[in-house]
Formats: C-alpha cells, sequence, structure tokens
C-alpha cells in the first residue's frame, strides 16, 4: 500500500507540475516542458560487523548500520525533477525511497513514520516540493514541501551526494534534524554569498506536533574557491503539545583545500532546549567534528573523521554522558556509477552505553564495507 502512495504521489505531481513548467519553458524556447525533467538514481548496499559481537546484534549510538553481522540494502532513490532556475520558472522533486536503514531512520512524523506510535517502514518520500523562482533581482527561489537539513557537513547519502565516511558522525544522528517541511527562499547575493530562510513544522515532522512553527536562517559564504563557510541557527517549539518552549541550534560548517587533493572540514553543533529535562530547566548539548580527505589517486582516497559530542542532560542520546569516536575510510571508485568504501571505527564513552557480547561496554570497534551506484 505505502509502495502505491509513493507512485500515485511521483504521478499526481508530475501531472500537476507539468502545465506550470510548460508555460515557463515555451514560452523561452517554444520546447516541452518534459525536456527539462530528469530521472537519476541511488543505490547502496552494505554490510557491518561489531567486534565486541554484541548479543543484541546491535550497535550502539549508530544512526543507519544499526545491526551487526547483516547484509543490508540501505537505500534505492530514484528522483525525478524539474529544476526551477531562472526568474518565473516553476519546477518540482520528487525523491522516492525504499531501503533496511535509511528510510526508517530518516522518515519524518506524519508521513512515512506513525506520528503515535513512532513506527517507521521501509519506504519514504524523502523529498517533496515545488518550486518557484520568483522575479525579484537576480531571482528569488521559493521551495514548498518537504526537503533535507541545510544543517550539518553530512548528508543522507543520496543522487545529490555522498558522505566521505560509510558510518555517520554522532552529530549527524543527535544533534540535528534529517528533513523538514514547510518553506524555505534562498537568494543569491552574489557568487560568494547565498541566504536561506525557512518557516517548517520543525524537525522531521511532516504533520507538526504542536501550533507553533519553527524559523531556520542560513548564510553559505565562499571567501574564495578554496574555503566556504555555512553559518546556520533555527529555533522553534518542537515538544508534542507544547508552543512555549523552545528549542535552539546552531551551527558552523567550514571547508578549506589546502591542496588540490586535500580537504579539511569542521562542523560545530550547539543546541539547547527549554524545560527539559524538568520545567523550568533548560538542557544543552554541543559537540565538534573534524575531517581531513586525502585523493591519492583519481580513483583511489583515504577519509579520517574525529568527533566528539558533549550530551551532558541525556536529551538528545537517552543518557548523560560524552561520546567520542574515529572514523578511517577508504574509498574506491568503480568506474563512472560504482563507488566502493568502507570504515574501521571506535566509538567511546563516559557511560556505558555500548554493549561486548552480554556486558555493557564504554567503547565498541566495528567494519563496515558498502558499495554505491549512483546514475
Amino acid at each position: 500500500m505505502r509502495s502505491a502512495i509513493m507512485g500515485l504521489a511521483l504521478t499526481a505531481g508530475a501531472c500537476l507540475a507539468a502545465p506550470w513548467t510548460a508555460s515557463a519553458q515555451e514560452a523561452r524556447t517554444g520546447g516541452s516542458w518534459a525536456d527539462a525533467v530528469t530521472v537519476n538514481a541511488f543505490a547502496e548496499a552494505s554490510y557491518g560487523v561489531n567486534f565486541g559481537h554484541p548479543d543484541s546484534g546491535l550497535n550502539g549510538m549508530r544512526v543507519f548500520d544499526s545491526e551487526d553481522h547483516k547484509f543490508q540494502l540501505d537505500v534505492a532513490e530514484v528522483v525525478v525533477q524539474r529544476p526551477a532556475e531562472k526568474p518565473a520558472e516553476f519546477g518540482f522533486r520528487f525523491d522516492a525511497t525504499g531501503g533496511q536503514t535509511i528510510p526508517r531512520a530518516a522518515a519524518a512524523s506524519g508521513l512515512f513514520r506513525d506520528a503515535d506510535t513512532g513506527e517507521a517502514h521501509n519506504a519514504d518520500l524523502q523529498q517533496v516540493f515545488v518550486s518557484w523562482v520568483a522575479p525579484l533581482g537576480k531571482g528569488l527561489r521559493i521551495d514548498a514541501g518537504k526537503f533535507v537539513t541545510p544543517f550539518g557537513m553530512e548528508l543522507i547519502d543520496g543522487y545529490d551526494g555522498y558522505n566521505d565516511n560509510q558510518t555517520r558522525s554522532i552529530l549527524f544522528g543527535y544533534s540535528i534534524p534529517f528533513t523538514h517541511t514547510g518553506l524555505r527562499a534562498t537568494y543569491a547575493f552574489s557568487d560568494r554569498v547565498t541566504g536561506v530562510v525557512g518557516v517548517v513544522q520543525g524537525w522531521d515532522n511532516w504533520r507538526d506536533n504542536n501550533a507553533a512553527k519553527s524559523v531556520f536562517v542560513q548564510m553559505a559564504l565562499s571567501p574564495s574557491p578554496r574555503w566556504t563557510l555555512s553559518l546556520g541557527v533555527m529555533g522553534g517549539p518542537e515538544q508534542t503539545d507544547n508552543s512555549h518552549d523552545n528549542r535552539f541550534l546552531y551551527n558552523a560548517v567550514a571547508t578549506f583545500k589546502p591542496h588540490d587533493r586535500v580537504t579539511l572540514g569542521l562542523d560545530v553543533v550547539v543546541g539547547e532546549e527549554e524545560s527539559l529535562p524538568a520545567p523550568g530547566s533548560s538542557a544543552r548539548w554541543s559537540g565538534a567534528a573534524g575531517y581531513l580527505r586525502w585523493d591519492l589517486t583519481d580513483t583511489f582516497a583515504l577519509a579520517l573523521r574525529a568527533e566528539a559530542f558533549d550530551d551532558g542532560d541525556g536529551v538528545r542520546t537517552g543518557t548523560p554522558q560524552t561520546v567520542k569516536e574515529m572514523t578511517l575510510t577508504p574509498t574506491w571508485k568503480l568506474g563512472e556509477h560504482f563507488v566502493l568504501r568502507g570504515d574501521l571505527r571506535r566509538d567511546w564513552s563516559g557511560a556505558p552505553v555500548f554493549q561486548n557480547r552480554a556486558r555493557a561496554a564504554s567503547g565498541q570497534t566495528t567494519a563496515t564495507v558498502g558499495l554505491l551506484f549512483v546514475y
């Protein structure tokens, strides 16, 4: 049934977008609007081993690679879109996904995740929005619908790109949202400065869980071809049936290329939420992750990530703790459409949140390998 719903949504969306894109496209070129519609695909399969052999069969503190000793189809994605790029253009985008890990973890509440039970399944509409470029200045792009968050260094792997590491960071899984539903407006002030403003349902909510909205603002800066910097802030009530107590998020992401084959990255997150863990108090969390990628050849690269996340009040991870990890990832490009990568990763914490066979443990070591297909 959910697969049928996704298919109907894709068909209906394309039909609804057709007359809008037709009028703009044909007015300029005399061609069909369908000529600008693209279809792309992405897939990832993986296998992971936890050297602690947890009796539960589960890895601790993981986002997508949560199961030990299992082959999994993490995600299969189809992207149908008609980009809106010039003033007065309309467009649309649908990302339909299926798989054993990513859709279950990233599904938004009220769409493919039950808002009452929190249960998600093996299918999702990761993004679904329509776009219009308002003829203001250089063009103000407005998107309405569901889209991935602009916060953080790492991505939900897909057609648009994939991370340098196979597994996701703790910051990605516990400090920021995955998706938003609402409106966002994007404006390029120059080739070096772009601003984004959004009014949304909140964190990972298709259907809002209270009567208030959340707002985010982000500035993307490119001081030089080798430097990029993104600064973002978000605020609004996120607790169920509570429209007064706010959650705030502050994020800075920077990349630097000291050499054509070397890329450095830094992701810093600070969050705060009112009336947690008890009324009248405020919970805080913060973390930082550093990244290094070295392209040794045109087809082989090594990536290193190190991070620390402080959740002293336990509101993000469920346990008051400071958790750290370090990950080494070799990556091979196997032609134009395939990528093979693997992680050797060590996690450790000040609390026994991991498992070594039947015993609670303060650390774990895992190895994963994944095969990606991008079209």
